[in-house]
Formats: structure tokens, sequence, C-alpha cells
């Protein structure tokens, strides 16, 4: 099972034919795994990794590192809960460290983005303080080189 997430993880878009014969299993074999990942929550999502600038889209990314007090019975989870909530986050984590959470936001400009954040994040109660993280340029994605050049990086030899 270990090495069929490895595979799908890589690349969701192989077909069941590849992913069998890689595996040495039938397509059935493969295809039914395949369905119990799924129905157990195991694979949660296929997600394509698009590069938004070449698409024309404009995007502005935040991490965000938020302080809270733990409440009492929930600890960190009824706050992180309320975040998630939003539409404008795309990832949450619990952190270790000087920060609780680490929130990744996406919005269209930067106003937006500071919008969030000073009017329903940094509102909530428990929370004590946030600092913002404007992302510039990605350059790797999900182990995926963004805007790889494609050329050979081989040193060259002369005889």
């Amino acid at each position: 099972m270990k090495e069929l997430l490895v595979q799908l993880e890589k690349d969701c878009t192989q077909p069941i034919e590849q992913l069998a014969a890689m595996l040495k299993k039938s397509k059935e074999e493969v295809a039914a795994q395949i369905k119990q990942l799924e129905d157990e929550k195991i694979i949660v999502k296929y997600q394509p990794i698009i590069n938004w600038e070449k698409a024309g889209e404009e995007k502005v990314t935040a991490i965000i590192d938020v302080r809270i007090t733990p409440q009492r019975e929930v600890g960190f989870d009824s706050i992180a809960e309320r975040i998630y909530r939003f539409p404008e986050v795309v990832n949450l984590y619990l952190m270790s460290g000087d920060y609780d959470l680490s929130v990744m936001v996406e919005g269209h400009t930067l106003k937006e983005v500071s919008k969030f954040v000073s009017t329903k994040l940094s509102t909530i109660d428990g929370i004590i303080s946030t600092t913002t993280h404007f992302m510039l340029k990605p350059y790797k994605y999900a182990g995926v080189i963004i805007n790889d050049r494609e050329t050979d990086h081989r040193l060259v030899v002369s005889p």
C-alpha cells in the first residue's frame, strides 16, 4: 500500500495500468486499493500544482504566525477550527516554538489579505498576536520546481 501511495503522491494522473505494472499487481487490485484508500480518507484529495503566474492570475499568499491562549478542555483545537473555516485559509498547522499556529492565507491583493488579518483573524478571542509574512516568489512547491528551465546542468568537458 505504501508503494502505491508514494507513486500517487508523485503523480496522481498515472494510468492504473502503469501503476499496476510498476507495483506488479493487476489493474483490478490497484483500482480496489485506491478505492479503499479513498473510502478510508487516507487519500483525501487529488490536486494539481498550477503556476498561477504563467496562467495570468495574480495571487497574494501570506504565512501568518499566530500566538494564542489555549482554552480549557480543548486546548488549541477550538480556535484552530474557527480559523480553518475561513475560505481565505489554505493551510493551518499547530507549531512548536515561538508561535502556536501557522496560517497560510491566499487573496487577490495585498490589501485583501491585510483586511482578513485585521478584521477576521486578529479579532478572534484568545488570539494574542499575529505576525504576517508575505510570500514574494515560489521556487519549489510540493516537491516540484516551479520555473525549471529544463537546461542541461552538466559541466562542459572539452578535450
